[in-house]
């Protein structure tokens, strides 16, 4: 389950001004499928918070799951670490991941984990372009590029 941001450009009825996103959006409520399906959806409001209405998205599609007997797994971001939330998993005999808020505490308390050990990669991604030419060297193209005619 997670929320996205649809920026609206007028005076679109319910749109509102968002400031995570700082922009005047909707604020749609999307629940996926491990395939990436889309099972549900909900527009609303840009000023809502990520995790309003998940019951109503959710909790009729879990219903609908475990009557088809399958085993229901739900994932989402920090946004959904609400207590009534696993307390609903929890009653339907749901699995679930759900990444916590940080916190001064918790990152206190895992500072050494974050740090990287010698010889690990850094956290700066590593940037490589493929060769747009096939037959000619790069320095040759931009040679040839370079070229008055």
């Amino acid at each position: 389950m997670d929320s996205t941001e649809i920026p609206v450009y007028g005076q679109q009825e319910n749109s509102a001004y968002n400031g995570h996103f700082e922009s005047t959006c909707y604020h749609p409520l999307l629940l996926f499928n491990r395939e990436g399906d889309c099972l549900a959806a909900k527009l609303r409001p840009g000023n809502v918070h990520s995790a309003d209405d998940w019951e109503e998205l959710l909790l009729p599609e879990i219903e609908r799951q475990q009557k088809e007997g399958k085993e229901v797994v739900f994932r989402a971001d920090a946004a959904f670490a609400k207590p009534e939330i696993y307390e609903a998993l929890e009653e339907r005999g749901v699995k679930y991941a759900i990444r916590i808020p940080a916190n001064d505490c918790l990152e206190r308390d895992i500072a050494e984990l974050l740090t990287r050990p010698e010889g690990r990669p850094s956290h700066k991604p590593v940037v490589r372009y493929k060769s747009f030419c096939t037959r000619v060297s790069f320095r040759q193209a931009c040679l040839t590029f370079s070229s008055p005619s």
